[in-house]
């Protein structure tokens, strides 16, 4: 009878751990992440300025109207660069006294290098790349070219590039600091890539200007935020960062050495790691600037490590 209970009593113990464990490992897969400082950092954003609208840049659809344009300036042939204050002489008709505009430059990239594999049939597809390089105001006319004072200037103005009508930009708002999720899964919202970059720069940080494949067709608007996320998959087809995958990560101390992503002559006794598996991190934030019908001009507000051209976007509506 002793036997009897002692066999029942240790059956509902072992039943009951078998609970505990089986409600555990439900509560592990589908509960709330634990909030640490390395998985949800604070983030707090930078306010982009007036200089970081009017000097962002932009991919068009369409190309912009060329028939005005920088001739000259006060002291050609002398000087080729004109900036803030410079008195410069504009090609083209149209003109009117106190009228303001902006001087942009056709872009090329000189590098003729892809930062990631189809970047050069992408953008070909966007449209053509400007750079914004500042502001300026019609002061004669009564020659055959108008006279100009550049009042802002974000870069050398050269003879060749080009005047636009100036037009004000929206400004920007900005979110208090809240944290970052680091892993979060993605979702359905509105995604694209980040095309290229301010300079043709290929890793860019905090403060930096990118353009992004999606635009107001997919509604997107200025002052959206957007979060720049990688897998460690791109990393794995970067032919630089992938290196270190075949390199030899642990101690010689360890029995059987893992293996990333073995083939029959790569693959060892030890565990076969697959990074298709892995989460995908987000590397930052980004602030949309201006947008085109196809594309988006936007501003790194937050990063957590350096940003890559070719990175993926995902809207964030935090």
């Amino acid at each position: 009878m002793k036997k009897t209970g002692l066999l029942l009593v240790l059956c509902a113990a072992l039943n009951g751990l078998a609970q505990t464990t089986a409600s555990t490992s439900d509560q592990g897969a589908g509960t709330a992440p634990v909030m640490t400082a390395g998985s949800f950092p604070f983030e707090r954003v930078q306010t982009p300025t007036s200089a970081d609208l009017y000097c962002a840049g932009f991919i068009s659809e369409h190309a912009m109207p060329n028939a005005n344009y920088v001739a000259g300036g006060l002291h050609t042939p002398i000087a080729s660069k004109f900036e803030n204050g410079d008195l410069i002489y504009l090609a083209g008709g149209g003109y009117q006294a106190g009228q303001q505009y902006s001087i942009l430059r056709e872009l090329r990239d000189p590098n003729e290098q892809e930062l990631f594999y189809g970047q050069s049939k992408m953008l070909k597809m966007l449209g053509q790349p400007y750079s914004e390089l500042g502001r300026v105001r019609i002061l004669d006319t009564r020659s055959k070219m108008a006279v100009a004072q550049v009042e802002f200037s974000c870069d050398s103005v050269v003879p060749g590039d080009i005047a636009v009508p100036y037009a004000d930009k929206t400004p920007i708002s900005f979110h208090p600091p809240v944290r970052f999720d680091r892993y979060l899964p993605a979702s359905n919202k509105t995604g694209g890539r980040i095309v290229m970059a301010k300079d043709f720069d290929s890793e860019i940080g905090t403060g930096a200007k990118v353009y992004l494949n999606v635009g107001a067709n997919q509604g997107v608007k200025v002052g959206d935020y957007f979060r720049a996320v990688r897998s460690y998959d791109a990393d794995l087809h970067d032919p630089v960062d992938s290196l270190s995958f075949k390199a030899a990560m642990s101690e010689d101390s360890l029995k059987y050495q893992p293996a990333f992503e073995p083939n029959f002559l790569t693959r060892t006794k030890g565990p076969a790691i697959h990074v298709a598996d892995m989460p995908r991190r987000a590397v930052g934030e980004i602030v949309v600037l201006s947008t085109t019908p196809t594309t988006a001009t936007g501003m790194i507000v937050f990063s957590l490590e350096d940003i890559h051209v070719g990175d993926n976007v995902e809207l964030d509506e935090q």
